[in-house]
């Protein structure tokens, strides 16, 4: 892969290298910043935090930051359970993740002075017939080809871990590395961390990217208002690939992939109904259940191709509920606190795009679909080498957006309405 050295046309410091201006002060530029990121969810708040720490003034485009996907995610930092076939490049970057967090989680906890809700609390896969079973067995089959570790036990090996398991459940995977995290929390965290390192934050979605001389300059925001910018990264989540003004050779291939999700609460003073969690394939169809500290249960969560469909309808949060109950039948006596829908941001490989584009100036960090919250330490890390360095660091270099020659013709450019054939499937988390 060629890697090119962005090289500033209005500041006196080369774009590419960390600011002589003191981290966490105002710019001497009220408008201009070394790098505005276009998004402020937890890919752009991870960026901006990181850039900032290494010096770069640092603005963030968005007009609610810290909302978007993360308020709808469960939290698995599920590397091991959420491999696919096909997506050992996808697993490398994953377990990248996951080796950071421990780390990171101190680190922004510390930062921020607000928990993050991260629980290093494993996970249970579990099946509850014999065709299940048989397609559990060769996802073990694959991680140990893949150098995972993953415990085979048996159905009541299984219920002893979690009492409140069906009679049914026929076995599973028992996993002590994939742990979760409160996406809410943590992105709140990363919000104040921002804050506190300094970076500006432009309440209004972007329109579009402004280019100068064949380079990246900045953006247009809503109502008009121009800002300008050395480096532009680009982590708009889902509606990444409609921003006006990105030449179409360089617009990233990024559609929205709609999940619906649950949440459930225990009553004050129950115990929880699982310690860890727990994962299944009923009916063919994958469910989770992630446990919180609070009592909160979250259950989810439908994959839909809907465009940018987010309506909450009675079949997904009835076929959510069902296959909850095939595997935890108590689960009915729980009051349901919340239904969200919300879009993932799809990639052709389901992998992200991370580093810089054609364009020069212009770098992405989007495409994340299912893993953004499991992505997020090492995503911040491999964005503050390119905007420091302007280079992809190895890691990362398989997820560059130069392997998509071009990126037109195949996104929904508007709301879509769910018709009689949209189908829904439980899969992925949100």
């Amino acid at each position: 892969m060629q890697s090119s050295r962005p090289t500033s046309q209005s500041s006196g410091h080369r774009s590419g290298q960390p600011s002589a201006h003191p981290p966490g002060q105002p710019s001497e530029r009220p408008s201009g910043s070394d790098v505005l990121i276009i998004g402020g969810g937890i890919v752009g708040l991870v960026t901006a935090w990181r850039a900032a720490q290494r010096g770069l003034r640092t603005a963030v485009a968005d007009p609610l930051p810290g909302g978007g996907a993360a308020q709808v995610a469960a939290g698995m930092l599920a590397a091991v359970t959420e491999l696919h076939y096909g997506e050992q490049t996808l697993l490398g970057l994953n377990l990248a993740s996951v080796q950071r967090y421990p780390d990171f989680v101190t680190e922004l906890e510390e930062a921020s002075g607000r928990g993050t809700g991260y629980r290093a609390c494993g996970t249970l896969a579990v099946a509850l017939d014999a065709d299940d079973r048989a397609q559990l067995r060769e996802l073990h089959v694959l991680q140990q080809g893949s150098g995972l570790t993953s415990d085979w036990l048996t159905g009541r090996e299984c219920r002893r871990l979690e009492p409140m398991l069906a009679p049914g459940v026929r076995g599973g995977l028992r996993v002590e590395g994939d742990h979760q995290i409160d996406p809410r929390r943590l992105s709140a965290a990363l919000l104040t961390a921002c804050e506190r390192a300094g970076v500006v934050f432009h309440r209004a979605w972007a329109d579009r990217l402004s280019v100068v001389r064949g380079r990246a300059a900045g953006a247009v925001l809503a109502g008009g208002r121009q800002v300008h910018a050395d480096q532009v990264v680009l982590a708009g989540g889902s509606r990444s690939g409609g921003l006006a003004g990105v030449p179409a050779e360089v617009l990233p291939p990024v559609r929205p992939v709609k999940g619906q999700i649950l949440r459930l609460t225990m009553p004050p003073g129950r115990p929880p109904f699982l310690s860890r969690t727990v994962r299944a394939v009923v009916r063919g169809s994958q469910i989770y259940l992630v446990p919180r500290e609070n009592g909160e249960l979250v259950v989810g969560a439908t994959t839909e191709e809907l465009g940018w469909d987010t309506t909450v309808t009675a079949g997904g949060v009835y076929g959510l509920l069902r296959d909850a109950h095939e595997l935890v039948p108590g689960i009915t006596e729980l009051p349901l606190t919340e239904t969200r829908a919300g879009l993932r941001p799809g990639s052709p490989d389901n992998a992200p795009l991370l580093g810089p584009t054609a364009l020069p100036g212009l770098h992405l960090a989007t495409g994340h679909h299912r893993n953004g919250v499991l992505l997020a330490p090492v995503t911040g890390e491999v964005m503050a080498t390119v905007l420091t360095t302007g280079e992809l660091p190895e890691v990362a270099r398989s997820f560059t957006p130069l392997r998509f020659p071009t990126a037109t013709g195949h996104l929904p450019t508007g709301p879509a309405t769910a018709g009689p054939a949209a189908s829904v499937r439980q899969e992925q988390p949100v």
